[in-house]
């Protein structure tokens, strides 16, 4: 009976694992979130007709084929190669429906369908066959409410309410050339095929284009947070949520490494914890971001040499602790060259103070004229690290919580200097060694995130604000033309 009520506990946490579950419900598995608050949306809306026309001219327009009886006879005809020209869209206006969708109005489409009739009439008295070009002139209003929903772990739009009015519809044959009971026979035919096959096929391409969309930001992010081995699942854990002044996605952040996924359960996340004063919203959890350093620890990431002048430059900043003779024995010998890594996984966890990350160090002096490390010793540091983003570069400020030399062995074998040494090498720590990691990250993180594409964005004011166990990232920005560009040549072909 306890194994029957274990199994049925494990089957029911891989469901929730796996299925989108009610907002609140899916809080505590969601490791990152995203809030589009309404001017965000405003700027988004103002490409919203580029996304539309990408529709209208990728929409694949089927032949059509009927007959109708007329007279003594029967006139069959085929509609073939019905194609978009001259296609123009005028202005685009939206709405945010709380707990329905967006409603979206684009007016004043204007675009020409051209195509080719090919057509025949048959009776006891005669049998005609025929093919005549036309073209279609057409002015249309298109309303569209998508309806955000979770599908396959994945955001995804349901366009299905979807309709077309149209304004205008003006039929010409062959530059009007053609007869006037032609002209006069099939106005009433084409028009209404042109009607049907347009809005069946426009609106079956916007749900396809705003799918392809959906995917094709979540491939951007998910890109944007991947390096090397290094993967974050951005997966939902719910369907997004819409209010009156904002859209909200839930996402569970699982970090991916070597065939190994983080997991979360405990997140602290709360709507209230956002505010809807800037234009985009991004809150992480220390379940994402503790994984994340736990996988760059693995992946070798937290390892540098230094050597030559850019090592001599570094001990010469001054230290209230007297440099020990041995080590400026060391210094002064050939090649001397120092390694850090770090050797025990680090750990990181925020609060209203910044964010804090506790790691073990392991540091050797290596010199030229010998096999063994001249000095090895580790480090015990806890450091709070403050993170803000300026002129495209990431900037990190960090002061020492806490330090402690945990190992020392030097060449020499124990001496009685090992004391002056250990007290030396925890200022030295402290006063040398943590600004210069912090020197390494803040261009070597600035080089990954414009890798990634982050330099490309108009990013406005960003502000970050650690708190208890989380993070939020608030910012204003400008249209990314940069990913519509990508957007529409990916659609396009």
């Amino acid at each position: 009976m306890e194994r029957s009520a274990a199994l049925l506990l494990v089957l029911a946490l891989v469901n929730i694992s796996c299925c989108c579950l009610d907002p609140p419900a899916a809080y505590r598995f969601t490791g990152a979130v995203c809030r589009l608050t309404y001017p965000a949306a405003v700027v988004l809306n103002e490409k919203t007709t580029e996304v539309i026309q990408a529709a209208f001219q990728h929409a694949k327009y089927p032949s059509v084929e009927g007959q109708r009886s007329i007279g003594f006879g029967t006139v069959k005809y085929g509609f073939h190669n019905l194609e978009i020209h001259n296609l123009s869209i005028g202005k685009s206006e939206f709405e945010l429906k709380e707990n329905e969708g967006i409603g979206i109005s684009i007016s004043n489409v204007s675009a020409v369908f051209k195509g080719t009739i090919n057509y025949g009439y048959g009776s006891w008295l005669l049998d005609l066959k025929q093919s005549v070009d036309f073209e279609v002139e057409s002015q249309i209003d298109l309303v569209i409410n998508p309806k955000l929903y979770c599908g396959k772990g994945k955001v995804a739009a349901d366009t299905s309410d979807c309709y077309l009015t149209f304004h205008k519809l003006k039929l010409l044959l062959q530059g009007d050339r053609e007869p006037g009971w032609l002209k006069r026979m099939f106005t009433d035919i084409v028009t209404f095929t042109v009607k049907l096959v347009v809005k069946s096929q426009i609106c079956k391409e916007i749900n396809n284009v705003a799918n392809i969309l959906a995917d094709f930001i979540q491939e951007q992010a998910e890109q944007f947070l991947s390096d090397g081995d290094i993967g974050v699942d951005i997966s939902v854990t719910s369907s997004p949520i819409i209010k009156s002044n904002y859209i909200e996605s839930y996402h569970k952040s699982l970090v991916m490494y070597n065939n190994t996924k983080s997991d979360l359960s405990t997140s602290v996340f709360n709507p209230s914890q956002l505010t809807e004063n800037r234009m985009l919203y991004f809150w992480i959890s220390d379940g994402l971001l503790d994984p994340l350093m736990s996988a760059a620890h693995h992946d070798g990431r937290f390892s540098r040499n230094i050597s030559g002048t850019e090592l001599t430059d570094l001990f010469q900043t001054e230290l209230s602790s007297a440099r020990p003779e041995l080590l400026n024995k060391w210094l002064s010998s050939e090649g001397p060259m120092l390694k850090a890594r770090s050797v025990s996984v680090p750990h990181m966890w925020t609060t209203t103070e910044g964010t804090s990350v506790r790691a073990v160090a392991g540091v050797e002096l290596l010199l030229d004229s010998q096999d063994m490390p001249a000095l090895y010793f580790e480090t015990d540091v806890t450091v709070v690290v403050n993170a803000s983003y300026a002129e495209k570069k990431l900037i990190l400020k960090a002061s020492a919580e806490r330090i402690s030399i945990t190992k020392i062995s030097t060449s020499e074998g124990p001496t009685e200097m090992e004391e002056n040494l250990r007290g030396y090498l925890q200022e030295a720590v402290e006063k040398m060694g943590i600004p210069k990691v912090i020197s390494y990250l803040e261009p070597e993180l600035t080089a990954l995130m414009d890798e990634q594409g982050l330099n490309l964005f108009d990013i406005i004011n960003p502000e970050v604000s650690p708190q208890d166990g989380y993070v939020i990232v608030q910012l204003d920005f400008g249209f990314p033309q940069h990913l519509l560009v990508e957007f529409l040549k990916r659609t396009l072909n």
